[in-house]
């Protein structure tokens, strides 16, 4: 049942990029998407969190939270929807999933873990990739500065999770945590979203990325990682950039080069040799 709950978070978190592209058609702009990703899925964690009747934080983790609002959600966010306009869906899966490299490096930094030859390989490895899918391009997918920058931004700032989960969660339920971070990162996005008449399409577009590939898709992956070792939660979580790529082929006819799909297995090797260790 574990490997079921996996499953279904890599298939939600992997149509972000697609159903993105969808709200993005309906003239919606990245950040107005961020924005209303965070809102929906705040009410819904909101609703939660009084269901469970966990909504109250420790005053010393009021910054914390705050900051974590403004880099794990405006920032994390708002970087990875501008990577999808920049850079194609497809493209934009897989650099998120420079996480992984960017958690070695910040543990060896931020928490003196140690990097070893595995820890090191893998950030060879993520660097030799990001190149090749600069290089390589595709059909409609445009590996150029800023698709690359932002790419590694969300990538970067998708991997403050991890280091954030690890000193918060054994002390708070997820719901408890989005319940605050959730609306500071929306008010952070706020100054640059542009508002505009929202067609039934983009309301439902908008709908399914906060309900269900939001609220969804963190409820079912950490009811898999109560299942499941976090290593094997790890390895099932990396078809997320697969089932991104499949959606953004059949919808948009988004492909990479034989070079960027080079690039892209690199990345995901290191992802499996940062779990390995």
């Amino acid at each position: 049942m574990g490997y079921l709950y996996l499953l279904l978070a890599a298939f939600l978190w992997g149509l972000i990029g697609p159903v993105s592209r969808l709200a993005f058609q309906e003239g919606l702009a990245p950040l107005a998407v961020a924005f209303f990703r965070a809102g929906i899925a705040w009410v819904f964690f909101g609703l939660h969190a009084l269901f469970l009747r966990q909504v109250r934080v420790e005053r010393r983790d009021a910054l914390p939270l705050l900051l974590f609002g403004l880099v794990g959600v405006s920032l994390f966010y708002g970087s990875y929807q501008l990577a999808v306009v920049y850079g194609g869906a497809a493209l934009a899966s897989v650099l998120l999933y420079t996480a992984p490299a960017w958690v070695a490096l910040l543990a060896f930094l931020v928490l003196r873990e140690p990097l070893d030859r595995w820890g090191l390989l893998a950030v060879g490895l993520t660097l030799l990739g990001v190149a090749l899918m600069g290089l390589g391009g595709g059909s409609g997918v445009r590996a150029g500065p800023l698709a690359l920058l932002f790419g590694l931004l969300s990538g970067f700032t998708y991997a403050l999770y991890y280091i954030f989960g690890k000193l918060y969660l054994p002390r708070y339920a997820t719901p408890t945590l989005f319940l605050y971070a959730l609306p500071v990162g929306a008010l952070g996005l706020l100054p640059w979203v542009e508002f505009a008449p929202l067609s039934p399409r983009a309301m439902e577009a908008l709908l399914f990325l906060g309900v269900f590939s939001t609220y969804g898709a963190y409820l079912a992956y950490y009811a898999g990682l109560k299942r499941l070792p976090a290593t094997r939660a790890s390895v099932v979580a990396t078809l997320e950039p697969v089932v991104a790529n499949l959606f953004a082929f059949l919808l948009f006819r988004e492909v990479l080069s034989p070079l960027g799909y080079l690039g892209a297995l690199l990345v995901l090797l290191a992802v499996l040799l940062t779990v390995r260790r």
